[in-house]
């Protein structure tokens, strides 16, 4: 690799990362996805080149239907530090790629898909960063574009049922509204803990804390055993309540933990968090207006039906819906899956 250097700036690296001095974000960023090269052609088939590291979460964030590749670039030379069971000490340099895409009929979802959007997550010497690059009608490209933008979506769902929504793809400013915690913008989904299940490589799966080791990615790294490991929501292997935590955890929680944009509501959805009433267990909110649907708490016993967390879930009016941005429609499981969760809990939770 080259470094080829100017007044302000070294551009650094087979993908041209630029790693600037009192540079505004923007600078780091490339016209066209494939400009990174991080593809291999055509990219729509999203098959990244052997450098770059495909992972996948064990519960993903609930976004209209939508499916996702995720991908991890990392610097020439760099290595992610393992810090604890949530914490990842990714270098400068890194990059996190994820796309948005809908298979035309989810019955046979790898017969033909409509890419919609890619957004990049970008590590700079200033900070994390985020870049929505969204895709041509040819799906030839992806092209950046700050201010956002809107499609409409149409699929045929895994009952045979045609579906459609008017998707939204983010601004620039918008990655904020989940990715900021302790007011430090940063990566929210893979932590040790989401990361460790299983993935496809080439076919055979593999743990991918495990395939990390053996790429030489991840330093510190303490035993496999020891790492918990988050419950994927819809894998019936788990226990109903491992599954609605993480559920929780990862639709949620990057809002309503301690240290998030949420904080103020004492409701706190962490998959660590034992305090039933930070949970929202008869706890009443303290600020939710006509959100709360006129109810008295957040989650009561045995009673979906009397529960703020179902009125909001089941709700699709902008100044009701939880989560309050990446939707338009109702998740439809992940509602059934918290409200078997708070029948279950009777009048004991």
């Amino acid at each position: 690799m080259l470094f080829l250097t100017k007044a302000n700036y070294i551009i650094i690296g087979l993908w041209g990362l630029l790693s600037l001095v009192n540079a505004h974000p923007l600078d780091y960023a490339k016209p066209k996805l494939s400009d990174y090269e991080f593809f291999r052609e055509p990219i729509s088939e999203q098959i990244s080149i052997d450098s770059i590291f495909p992972y996948r979460i064990s519960t993903p964030l609930f976004t209209d239907y939508a499916f996702k590749s995720r991908f991890i670039v990392l610097p020439e030379g760099g290595r992610i530090t393992y810090v604890n069971e949530d914490i990842f000490d990714f270098p400068v340099g890194t990059i996190f790629i994820k796309t948005f895409y809908y298979p035309s009929d989810f019955r046979v979802p790898e017969a033909s898909w409509n890419i919609i959007e890619t957004r990049l997550l970008v590590h700079t010497t200033e900070g994390w960063t985020g870049y929505p690059y969204i895709w041509n009608n040819e799906q030839t490209d992806a092209y950046l574009e700050i201010a956002g933008g809107r499609k409409n979506i149409s699929w045929i769902d895994k009952k045979g049922i045609s579906q459609s929504v008017h998707y939204r793809i983010p601004n620039f400013n918008m990655c904020k509204d989940c990715h900021v915690i302790d007011n430090v913008f940063q990566p929210i989904g893979p932590k040790p803990r989401i990361l460790n299940c299983e993935n496809n490589y080439e076919g055979t799966p593999q743990n991918q804390l495990e395939k990390m080791i053996e790429w030489n990615m991840v330093e510190n790294m303490p035993p496999l055993k020891s790492i918990p490991i988050t419950a994927a929501w819809d894998n019936n292997h788990y226990s109903l309540n491992d599954r609605a935590r993480a559920y929780l955890d990862m639709n949620c929680a990057h809002c309503h933990n301690s240290k998030g944009p949420a904080n103020t509501s004492g409701l706190f959805l962490e998959y660590h968090e034992k305090n039933s009433k930070k949970l929202g267990v008869l706890k009443s909110p303290i600020a939710a207006g006509r959100g709360s649907g006129g109810l008295s708490f957040n989650i009561v016993p045995g009673k979906p039906d009397e529960s703020i967390f179902i009125f909001r879930m089941e709700s699709t009016d902008p100044g009701i819906l939880m989560p309050e941005s990446g939707r338009k429609m109702v998740h439809k499981e992940g509602v059934a899956l918290i409200r078997n969760w708070i029948e279950s809990m009777g009048e004991n939770p």
